[in-house]
């Protein structure tokens, strides 16, 4: 069984921080890589950040550099987001996905069902 589940989304107000978390099981949790993308109001789904298990290297989108940080437990196979110095364009439901890596929403095969992050001004 596939199973990706995310939590620790929430209300914030500007400059704030939340760290997300997403733990991955079954053929979810044998993927190369996971990721995070993000979906605002009335906006298509963007790429956030991205991390290989094996390795740990990382990608991030431009918007988020140097504000959020990705990383990963191998032994727990769950997956991170500390976000930081969070902004009201940061409001979006956040998911986590498993696959390839890369930013390409179609490089990921497995998607959790998302949480909701509200950074107030």
């Amino acid at each position: 069984q596939v199973r990706l589940v995310e939590s620790g989304g929430g209300l914030v107000q500007a400059g704030g921080s939340l760290r997300l978390s997403c733990a991955a099981s079954g053929r979810a949790a044998s993927s190369t890589a996971m990721g995070w993308f993000r979906q605002a109001p009335g906006k298509e789904r963007e790429f956030v950040s991205t991390i290989i298990w094996s390795g740990g290297s990382t990608y991030y989108a431009d918007s988020v550099k140097g504000r959020f940080t990705i990383s990963r437990d191998n032994a727990k196979r769950t997956l991170y987001l500390q976000m930081n110095s969070l902004k009201p364009s940061d409001t979006a439901v956040y998911y986590c996905a498993a696959g390839m890596g890369g930013s390409s929403q179609g490089a990921y095969g497995y998607w959790g069902q998302g949480t909701q992050v509200t950074v107030s001004s």
